[in-house]
Order: structure tokens, then sequence, then C-alpha cells
């Protein structure tokens, strides 16, 4: 061989073996996890604080850990988010964010801004994921907490966290003047004989010092009531129908119970109602140690069902968090993959009850074994709240439709309550007057 022929093969040995190297490394976790191996990076919109207006030192925890969990299966992709933005702060931030164009490929979506973001269309529709995706099972999730991110029959977000409305009870009051705690299918008879029963002078001062209730509204009595307040679309009120009648009745009634006193949640607070409806969130921060001494000392309170209505059941609102993903983004799989880790893998769910106050929006997260361990750990000994109670009040809730103006209609139909129990005309009469005003609007936009 000669000198030229030998020269040619160490170069092509040399080259192959640079062309091996270079392979290796490019193939490598390590090349991966540097910035010259990240071909993709996504970005999320998130806040600091707890959604719910608690004080919690985990805030980033739970996102943290998805992000971790995602970027070990997706070695080539980085997550990056924003940290220091506050609850209060989050939707302003957003907003901005949009008109900069510089939207988070995924981001948390609050209750208050769905429907505003939907109808602009900044939320992609997740139709097509979930019907695609072999992996996905939407019937994990709690019924009434996935249909909290549809807007008229479209899939526009996931949810990530909820917390049902339950009826908070002082049960040293109720043990005073020998009443048995309701049970779970309890009415709205019950609930009415017992705040008539406890309502009183109890010191002989001659003003009311104890009383039934404080904080039941009409939305709740509509929710137990079977009342639907509107079509799917929007474009029709049922405010005149004979069970929001009841329900209003219902209302008017309680209001009496109180002799005129104005009774705030403060008086909970004291030990002087035997019912206030609460998040089951509030449950969660109140029932541990040390901020249940501060707000509620002596006395002994227990969570249990709403009261149902004639012609409903034992149901309450839900509150949820959602995840949602940006509509135009560059990286729509990425941003399916990482919103499924976030609300849709058990072992991140399964956090929620260790570092957020909510519950997971999988049944078989909070029906686990577990759920009840986690919950353990944040009450202080006075009583645990059935886990069943829990799943059957998350799994049963009502869910509103959502449509345009939905918010203003609301307040008005929150008007014309307080009207009618204020005043002294007929309430069916009075409900009728207001179906009609509600109902010219909403066919004529006039909001």
């Amino acid at each position: 061989m000669d000198k030229f022929s030998r020269r040619k093969n160490v170069i092509i040995g040399v080259l192959c073996a640079i062309i091996l190297i270079f392979t290796t490394v490019i193939q490598s976790d390590m090349y991966k996890r540097t910035a010259w191996g990240t071909k993709h990076v996504i970005t999320v919109g998130a806040f600091s604080d707890s959604y719910w207006e608690v004080q919690n030192g985990y805030s980033y925890y739970i996102l943290n850990d998805a992000i971790q969990r995602f970027e070990e299966q997706y070695p080539n992709v980085k997550v990056r988010f924003e940290s220091g933005i506050m609850k209060e702060d989050y939707s302003e931030w957003l907003a901005e964010k949009m008109l900069s164009g510089d939207t988070p490929d995924v981001f948390f979506v609050l209750p208050d801004d769905f429907n505003g973001l939907a109808e602009l269309g900044a939320l992609k529709d997740l139709s097509d994921f979930t019907a695609d995706d072999s992996t996905f099972d939407d019937g994990q999730f709690y019924d009434s907490a996935y249909a909290y991110g549809q807007l008229e029959g479209v899939q526009f977000a996931l949810p990530y966290e909820c917390a049902p409305k339950l009826m908070f009870v002082n049960k040293s009051i109720l043990d005073r003047e020998d009443i048995a705690m309701p049970k779970k299918d309890w009415t709205w008879n019950d609930f009415y004989e017992i705040c008539s029963k406890v309502t009183k002078d109890t010191d002989g001062d001659g003003e009311i010092d104890q009383f039934g209730e404080v904080g039941y509204s009409w939305r709740d009595a509509f929710t137990s009531n079977g009342v639907e307040l509107f079509n799917q679309d929007g474009t029709q009120c049922y405010l005149a129908g004979e069970n929001t009648k009841k329900a209003v009745t219902f209302m008017d009634r309680l209001e009496e119970c109180s002799g005129g006193v104005n009774v705030g949640s403060r008086d909970f607070d004291k030990g002087n109602v035997a019912f206030q409806p609460m998040s089951f969130s509030e449950y969660r921060a109140y029932k541990s140690y040390p901020l249940s001494v501060k707000k509620y000392s002596g006395f002994e309170w227990e969570c249990i069902p709403m009261p149902s209505g004639p012609n409903g059941d034992n149901i309450s609102s839900l509150d949820t968090l959602m995840v949602a993903m940006n509509r135009n983004t560059k990286n729509a799989k990425y941003a399916w993959e990482f919103m499924k880790i976030l609300t849709y893998d058990k072992e991140i769910q399964s956090e929620i009850f260790k570092y957020s106050e909510g519950a997971s929006v999988l049944k078989s997260v909070t029906d686990s074994d577990e759920a009840p361990q986690e919950l353990g750990q944040h009450i202080d000994g006075s009583g645990i709240l059935n886990q069943q109670i829990l799943s059957d009040a998350i799994e049963n809730a009502a869910v509103a439709p959502r449509f345009r103006n939905y918010d203003y209609a609301v307040a008005e139909i929150d008007r014309a309550i307080n009207e009618i129990i204020e005043g002294q005309s007929n309430i069916g009469t009075e409900l009728i007057i207001w179906n009609r005003s509600i109902n010219r609007k909403l066919k004529n936009s006039g909001w």
C-alpha cells in the first residue's frame, strides 16, 4: 500500500470515529439536556399563590414536579414559566401576554376568565386531542369537573383541581339543643326546622345571639331544587319556573327566621351559627392546626352535603381551576402531553391533597386509600370528612351552562332575587316580570 493510500485510510478512519462520537453524543441524555440539544421549549402561565386564597408555601411544588416528570419523558423539550405572579394579578398578566403575542403554550385558567377567553378564540379546541389520544380517557375525570372546561359543548380546557361546596355544621350548638346531626339525605324542611329551633336569645338580654344559618344563597337553593336557569346557548331564562318559585319562597322563609338580624360569617367563626355553606378548600385550610384554633375555637364542627329541595337533590356547585392550550401554539403536541401530566397523571394529581387545598379531579385519586391519609395530616382530630361525601359532592355537582353574557345574566338574577325577598310583592308575579326583562336582554344582547 503506497503512502497516499495509507493517508487516505487514516483520514477515513478519523472521520468515521468523529461521526461515531458525534452520533453517540447527540443521542445521549446529557446532550439533549443542553441548550444545543433542546429542540423545543414550551412555556406555561401560572400564578405563585394558592387559587383557594389561603396561605400556601407550596405554590410551585406540583408544577415543578410535573415539569420534572415531563422533561424525563421528553428530554429534548424544556418547560419554562415566569415565577412571582400573584393570583390577583394573573388575569391582567395573561391578557398582556396575549396582546403582545407572547401567550404561553399552556396556562391555567381561572373560572371567571374562562368564558371570555373561549369567546375571544384564545383557547385551543381540545376535541381532536381527546378523541385521537388512545392513552386518554375522559371518563377518568369527575363528569362535573370535566364539563367545567366546556363552552357550548366544545372542550377548551382540562380540569386541574376542584372544590365542591359543602355545609359546615356547628356540632356543639346541635348538641346543646339536643338535635341530632342531619343525615346526608337531609331536606329543606330539616334545615328550616333546625334553624328555627336554634335561633334564640341565649343570654336573656332580649337580643337574638344564636342563629340557624349564614351564607346560604339563592344559588344554593336553586341548585338543590333542580332549577335550570338557562337553556344551553343562553337565549332563554327560566326564572319564572315552579322550582324557582319554591326556592325563592324558601329563601324568604329563611330570611325571616333570623329575626331581621344581619348575620355575618364572623358570627359562625365565633360559634354562634349552626350552619354555613363553604368550599371544601376552606374546610381543608382551616381544619389544619393552628388555623383551626385561630378561626374556629370553642366548638366542634363538621361538613355534610347541602340540603335537598322538594324537586331536587343533595347537590351543590363546584369550583374548578382549569388548564388550557394557546390556540396559536406551535408546540401543540408537547403542550397536550404536558397538560396531561398536570391533570391526568395520578401521581401528580395525588400531590393536590398534599400541597394544595382542593381535591383531585380524577376519581381514582380522590377515591383512593391514600387520600384520607393526606387529609388526615391536615386536620386537628375533631372529625374527618367522610371520603364518600366528598366524592359524591364532586361527581354530582351542578354545572351551569356557559354562554356569552352569562355573568351579566346571573348578576341581574342576583339583583332580582334580592329585591323580591326584600319587597312585599307576590313572589310568583315578580319572578314573571323579572324573567321577561332578562329574556329581552338575552335576546337583544342588552348587556
